[in-house]
C-alpha cells in the first residue's frame, strides 16, 4: 500500500544535523517532517565536545543553556608529548565569545536535548522510516519511504535535505561523488569514569612514539578516552585491560579507568562530497563531509551547516529571499569543511610522529607557541571555532585583527537588542548594526535614524552602546560604522558612513546573494 503527500521540507536523518536543521526552520514557522531509519538514538556516539562557536548557534534554537548545565565545561585543551606537559589553549581566556568554555556531553544526551526543543516546536521525528527511491525528474522530488509494517509513502518535497551520515542514501541517490582518502589510522574509543591525575575541565592530548592518546571529559566523572590503534585491529571491541594499559603508557600517569560503558574500533576516512547542492536537494553533516576525529570538530563542523543552510531556506521559504540565495550555502560550507579537515588531518598526522628530530621539532614548537602566547591567540579560537569565517578566497586578513566580511561578529545571536555587555542579533532577519565606537559623534542620532528610515521592512537596526574596549570595539575599531550582519552573525558588509539608497540597495543584493561582499 503506498499513500502520496506534499511536504514543504523533508529532512532525512534524525541526528544532531537533522535534528538542529528541523528546529532552525520550526522555530521560524517553516513546516519540515524529519524522518529516520534507526529506531531510537545511538547510545555509541562518538561526538561529545560542543565548542564555544556552537553554543553561540545553538542559542538559536534556545538549547545552549540546556547543554551547559547539564553536560561538563571544559576550560581548555592541554598537550603531552611522553608524558611531560607541553601547553594548553585556555578557552577561559577568550575574550571574544559570550561563552568561554565548551561543553562535553556524550551526543545521544545532545540528540535527547534537541528532540525535546524539536517536540517543543510542534515537531517530532518519525522513526524507522527508510528512505528507498528518490525521483528528480520532476520540478520537485519526490522521496519514496518504507514505513514499519512495510507500508511505503511517497513524499513530494519542495525542499530535501540528506543528514544521514556518513553512509547517505541521499547522497547515493543522487549519484554526487564522495570522494577522499582512508588513512592508516585506526582509532579505539571508550567511555568510562576515570580517576587520579587527570583534570576533570581539560581536554588532554597525549602524543608518544607509540601512538596518541586523547581524554575528554563528557560528565559525572565520566571521560572519553580515544587512542590510536594498528589499522588490522579496525571492528575489535577492547576490553578494559586494553585501555588501562594505553592510558598508563601514553596517559599524563596515575590514571585509572573504572568499567568500560562500551568500546569500538574504526578506521579514519576523510571524504568530502562533489557538491553539495543538486536541484532542491541537499547534504548536510556527515553526509557531506567526514573528516579525522581528532580536534572533535566533525559534529561541531556539521551542526555549522545545519545552520548556514537553515536560516537560507528559511528565509527562501517565507519569501525574505530568493531562490537564488541557496547557491551560497554549498559555496561556503564546502571551503568551510575543507579548512577543518586539514586542521584534523594534521593534528592526526602530529600524533604519529616516531622519528625523534620530527618530534624533538613538534614538541618545540608547542611549547614555544605556548611561551610566546601564539597557542592562546591562535590554537584556541580555531579549538573553539570562533574563527570560522566566510571571507571570500581574496580576501586577506588585516594584520590589525579588525574584521572583513565573512567574518564572525562576536554578538550575541538570537534576539535583538543588548544584554549586559553583548550586542545581541536577529534571528530571523538580517541586522544593521550600528557601532558607535569610543566617542559617540555629535552626528550620530542623525545618522542612526536615516539608517533606520533605510532599513525599514528590510532589516532590524541595533545600536550598540559605545565602549573604549570591548569585542566590537576590537572587531570594528574606534570609530563608528555600520555594519550589515547576517542571521548566523556573519559580516556581509560594513560602511563607515552611508550615503542615501546604499544601504536599501546592499540589503536587495543579500536578498540574491548573501555571500559576504568583496572589500
Amino acid at each position: 500500500m503506498s499513500e502520496s503527500v506534499s511536504e514543504p521540507v523533508v529532512v532525512v536523518g534524525a541526528g544532531p544535523v537533522g535534528l538542529v536543521l528541523a528546529c532552525e526552520l520550526l522555530q521560524q514557522d517553516v513546516p519540515v517532517r524529519i524522518l529516520d531509519a534507526e529506531r531510537g538514538h545511538s547510545q555509541h556516539s562518538r561526538a561529545t565536545v560542543v565548542w564555544p562557536r556552537l553554543l553561540e548557534l545553538l542559542r538559536r534554537i534556545d538549547v545552549t543553556d540546556r547543554l551547559a548545565a547539564e553536560g561538563q565545561r571544559i576550560q581548555g585543551v592541554q598537550y603531552f608529548s611522553d608524558h611531560a606537559p607541553l601547553g594548553t589553549a585556555w578557552l577561559n581566556r577568550l575574550q571574544e565569545t559570550p561563552y568561554p568554555f565548551a561543553v562535553g556531553i556524550p551526543q545521544s544526551r545532545t540528540e535527547d536535548i534537541l528532540e525535546q526543543r524539536l517536540h517543543e516546536l510542534g515537531g517530532k521525528v518519525e522513526r524507522g522510516c527508510t528512505l528507498t527511491a528518490l525521483d528528480t525528474s520532476g520540478p520537485l522530488p519526490v522521496a519514496r519511504f518504507t514505513q514499519p509494517g512495510g507500508i511505503t509513502e511517497d513524499i513530494t518535497a519542495s525542499w530535501l535535505v540528506g543528514a544521514d551520515g556518513a553512509h547517505s542514501t541521499v547522497r547515493k541517490l543522487l549519484g554526487i561523488p564522495f570522494d577522499g582518502e582512508r588513512l592508516s589510522v585506526c582509532f579505539a574509543i571508550t567511555d568510562a569514569e576515570l580517576s587520579g591525575n587527570i583534570a576533570p575541565d581539560l581536554v588532554s592530548y597525549c602524543y608518544t612514539p607509540q601512538g596518541s592518546l586523547a581524554l575528554g571529559p563528557v560528565g559525572n566523572g565520566v571521560q572519553r578516552v580515544a587512542v590510536s590503534v594498528p589499522p588490522e585491529t579496525a571492528g575489535e571491541e577492547p576490553g578494559r585491560e586494553f585501555f588501562q594499559r594505553i592510558v598508563s603508557e601514553r596517559g599524563p600517569g596515575g590514571v585509572e579507568l573504572g568499567e568500560l560503558r562500551f568500546s569500538t574500533t574504526f578506521h579514519v576516512n576523510i571524504r568530502t562530497a562533489e557538491y553539495f547542492r543538486s536541484g532542491r536537494c541537499f547534504l548536510a553533516g556527515d553526509a557531506a563531509h567526514i573528516m579525522s576525529p581528532a580536534g572533535a570538530q566533525g559534529m561541531n563542523t556539521g551542526l555549522q551547516d545545519a545552520f548556514n543552510l537553515g536560516w537560507k531556506l528559511a528565509a527562501v521559504a517565507r519569501g525574505r529571499m530568493e531562490e537564488s540565495a541557496l547557491d551560497s550555502y554549498g559555496v561556503e560550507r564546502r571551503a568551510a569543511a575543507h579548512a577543518v579537515t586539514r586542521s584534523t588531518s594534521l593534528q592526526t598526522r602530529w600524533g604519529f610522529l616516531r622519528h625523534p628530530a620530527q618530534i624533538a621539532l613538534r614538541d618545540g614548537i608547542v611549547r614555544a607557541a605556548d611561551r610566546t602566547g601564539m597557542l592562546q591567540r591562535q590554537l584556541a579560537p580555531k579549538i573553539g571555532q570562533i574563527d570560522a569565517t566566510y571571507r571570500p578566497e581574496t580576501v586577506k586578513a588585516p594584520r590589525n585583527g579588525r574584521l572583513v566580511p565573512g567574518d564572525r561578529v562576536p554578538v550575541l545571536l538570537g534576539e535583538g537588542g543588548t544584554t549586559g555587555t553583548w550586542t545581541a542579533v536577529s534571528r530571523d532577519s538580517w541586522t544593521v548594526l550600528l557601532h558607535v565606537g569610543r566617542n559617540r559623534p555629535h552626528h550620530w542620532h542623525r545618522m542612526a535614524a536615516a539608517v533606520r528610515s533605510e532599513a525599514a521592512g528590510l532589516a532590524e537596526v541595533v545600536e550598540a552602546p559605545s565602549q573604549s574596549h570591548g569585542p566590537l570595539t576590537e572587531a570594528f575599531g574606534p570609530r563608528p560604522v555600520a555594519a550589515v550582519v547576517r542571521p548566523d552573525g556573519h559580516l556581509y558588509a560594513t560602511r563607515a558612513a552611508l550615503r542615501a539608497g546604499e544601504l536599501a540597495q546592499l540589503l536587495r543584493e543579500a536578498r540574491r546573494d548573501p555571500r559576504p561582499q568583496q572589500v
